[in-house]
């Protein structure tokens, strides 16, 4: 009993980062419920710290919306080989650096699944972003102009996942495609990017401006990337009141 006791005020004060001989020792000195309020104290303070950093987390990640995959409607997803459903809900793409693009009708689940990507990973204390296309480049675009792009970029990079929202929606001029491919570029093979869009890997040039650049992009997100595809009628429509 007292060595269990102890085995969990050093378990517990570990992840609290601090001192495994001196917790050890006062595990020792205490009487076995001084030792087990402790060890109830200590992991009520590691919950506390990880709640924290979960909604931190969350916070910092700029969701427009919270959204689960609670009620997510699956059957419009046309799966990779080797890739399914158990693997996107396990976040087991981050740890390989692998990045998805969700390419597809509108309105068919998309950037619902991406939010809920990021709210997933948050929730594992996983650092996630979630941006529009046009919104991440105003935000590259004042960063530079005040002289801060590289502080920016190293923060964009600081996320274990990274999601690049309505690619294509909204066109690019040439100095907002060239600061978009300089966060896939030094994003690639460092974090996990999501993107989603309507627009087949061909006509990535016409978002970009120059075929070349695009082709620069897609060479970068194939490599370590997987294609989800989505079918069918819009869920806005399906559920409208002009209907």
């Amino acid at each position: 009993m007292a060595d269990e006791l102890a085995a969990r005020v050093v378990a517990a004060g570990r992840r609290c980062s601090l001192t495994k001989s001196v917790l050890a020792e006062w595990a020792r000195r205490g009487a076995p419920r001084q030792v087990e309020y402790l060890a109830g104290y200590l992991e009520a303070e590691c919950a506390s710290r990880e709640a924290s950093k979960r909604a931190n987390l969350l916070r910092r990640c700029a969701l427009p919306r919270a959204k689960s995959f609670d009620g997510y409607e699956w059957g419009q997803i046309e799966w990779p080989d080797g890739f399914g459903r158990d693997d996107l809900l396990s976040l087991s793409f981050l740890d390989g650096r692998e990045d998805l693009v969700l390419m597809g009708d509108v309105g068919t689940g998309k950037t619902h699944m991406a939010e809920a990507l990021c709210a997933l990973a948050c929730q594992r204390a996983r650092p996630a972003r979630f941006f529009t296309a046009s919104s991440l480049v105003m935000r590259l675009r004042r960063a530079r102009d005040d002289g801060r792009l590289d502080r920016e970029l190293a923060q964009l990079g600081g996320a274990e996942l990274l999601v690049i929202d309505e690619l294509g929606f909204l066109p690019l001029d040439a100095d907002g495609a060239r600061l978009l491919f300089q966060v896939v570029s030094e994003a690639y093979e460092t974090q996990s990017v999501v993107f989603t869009t309507s627009l087949e890997f061909s006509r990535w040039g016409s978002v970009f401006g120059d075929d070349q650049m695009a082709a620069a992009v897609i060479d970068r997100v194939v490599h370590h990337g997987r294609l989800l595809q989505f079918r069918g009628e819009s869920y806005r429509v399906r559920h409208a009141l002009m209907r």
